[in-house]
C-alpha cells in the first residue's frame, strides 16, 4: 500500500484529500499544517508520495520542495495550489515536483496525478 503525507494549512482540504485517497486504497501517513511540520514528517515518516500545499502560513510551499529535495532527492512531490498560481507552480516543478493539483479539484483529477506520480 502507497503511503503518503499531506501537507496544507486547511483542515477542510487535508480532509477532502485524506478521505478522497483512503477510500481510493491509500495510507495516510501524516498530515501537516504548515512547512516546519511537513519537514519533520516527510523525514519521520518516509512517504512515497507527498501532497504540498504551495502557500503554508510559516513558509512557501517552494521552500518545503527545496528543504525534502535536499534531504530526500527521490522523494515524489505533487503541488497543490490554486488557480492564478502559474508561476509558483512552474517554479515547483523545475526544482523536482512531479505534478500539480489545482484548486478547486475533483477527485478523478486528484487520483489521476496521484496515480501518476506514483508510477501506478
Amino acid at each position: 500500500m502507497k503511503r503518503i503525507l499531506i501537507v496544507d494549512d486547511s483542515f477542510y482540504m487535508r480532509t477532502m484529500l485524506k478521505n478522497m485517497l483512503t477510500d481510493a486504497g491509500y495510507e495516510i501517513v501524516g498530515e501537516a499544517p504548515n512547512g516546519q511540520t511537513a519537514l519533520e514528517l516527510a523525514k519521520e515518516t518516509n512517504p512515497d508520495l507527498i501532497t504540498l500545499d504551495v502557500i503554508l502560513p510559516d513558509n512557501t510551499g517552494l521552500d518545503v520542495l527545496k528543504g525534502i529535495k535536499a534531504e530526500q532527492p527521490d522523494m515524489k512531490i505533487v503541488i497543490v495550489s490554486a488557480v492564478g498560481q502559474e508561476v509558483i507552480v512552474n517554479e515547483a516543478l523545475e526544482y523536482g515536483a512531479l505534478s500539480y493539483i489545482v484548486k478547486p479539484f475533483s477527485e478523478e483529477k486528484v487520483l489521476e496525478v496521484v496515480k501518476k506520480a506514483l508510477d501506478e
